[in-house]
């Protein structure tokens, strides 16, 4: 342990919100850290991280472009391990391509370009549960998605779902180049990530948990959530640099529940919470349109994030400690 917080990572995209959380633990176990943002200029993408217990000493930031070929070649050079973050996230884009799949296609390849002219240990990807599951693969309650499932392209445009397409290019086009170049991958795949803020801005899954307080908002169109915590999905990402057997592909999901279910547990935890209520007669997209509260939509696999030593924060837990946190931040009021 004392050679591995002895040290030098990089993490890019580091004012976000996994990113953030993954900055904050590895000072916490004594790693010295490169961290890139697109602006250094901006209080909104820097104050909080040098505001993070052990910063003064051991952070160290970078103002780097996705799309700037050799933009990470000063800030990867001597890292024992990177921990790509950076992508843009989004729902809706009205330009695809520009918005959203180059900036992770060639923003992942510019990184690992940077890698590959680097001695490094381990290249991290944060990925997302879009590169795994957007397919035609049947879900309901008897189906458990594993890393052996793959997002097809040609779902993701037929259905115009370009995030889900741009994390699988990207990681696709990463594991290709890895391979090519000895470059020792891993990829980790979040669900729908919330939990406590650390960035003074809200990013679109916490912003969709508060709409879901407030209006009772249905985010997906099948009222299903694939809930992880960001703690445990920033420590997952440590845990899959220190552990040398991690490989390949992990999955990071804690519970796979429907809006009704959400709003219930939010309900028992915050009684005061003056919730919408969700039509659970209403066909959530799953099985055959029966919704069935006591049965899951479907199952995510922990055997290998839990592999890893990752123990998934209750999700209660993960609830209330979100709502605190969009309330403290005055985002949700009660």
């Amino acid at each position: 342990m004392a050679e591995q917080a002895a040290a030098v990572v990089c993490v890019t995209g580091a004012s976000g919100y996994i990113a953030s959380w993954l900055v904050k633990l590895l000072l916490h176990r004594g790693y010295t850290v490169r961290a890139t943002v697109r602006n250094l200029s901006d209080p909104q993408k820097v104050e909080h991280l040098l505001a993070l217990e052990g910063a003064a000493e051991r952070l160290k930031l970078f103002e780097s472009d996705l799309l700037i070929q050799g933009s990470f070649d000063s800030v990867v050079h001597g890292c024992q391990a990177v921990f790509h973050t950076a992508s843009p996230v989004a729902l809706v884009a009205s330009d695809p391509q520009k918005e959203l799949i180059d900036p992770a296609v060639k923003g992942t390849m510019n990184v690992l370009e940077s890698c590959k002219k680097a001695s490094l240990k381990r290249v991290i990807i944060t990925s997302s549960m879009a590169s795994v599951m957007f397919n035609y693969n049947p879900l309901g309650p008897d189906v458990v998605v594993d890393e052996s499932w793959y997002s097809d392209t040609a779902f993701c445009r037929d259905k115009k779902e370009w995030y889900a397409l741009s994390k699988t290019l990207a990681e696709t086009a990463a594991r290709e180049f890895s391979e090519a170049n000895g470059l020792d991958l891993i990829t980790l795949h979040p669900g729908f990530v919330i939990g406590p803020l650390l960035q003074p801005t809200i990013n679109l899954t916490s912003q969709s948990f508060a709409d879901l307080i407030s209006k009772g908002k249905e985010v997906w169109p099948s009222g299903v959530y694939r809930y992880v915590d960001v703690r445990d999905t920033a420590l997952a990402h440590i845990l899959a640099f220190e552990n040398v057997t991690a490989r390949g592909r992990y999955c990071l999901v804690n519970k796979v529940i429907r809006s009704s279910q959400a709003l219930d547990m939010l309900t028992q935890i915050f009684p005061s919470l003056e919730l919408a209520t969700v039509d659970k007669k209403k066909n959530d997209g799953v099985g055959n349109g029966s919704l069935d509260d006591n049965l899951p939509p479907y199952k995510v696999s922990k055997e290998r994030a839990e592999s890893l030593g990752v123990c998934f924060t209750p999700l209660e837990v993960t609830f209330k400690d979100t709502v605190e946190s969009l309330k403290e931040k005055g985002i949700i009021d009660f």
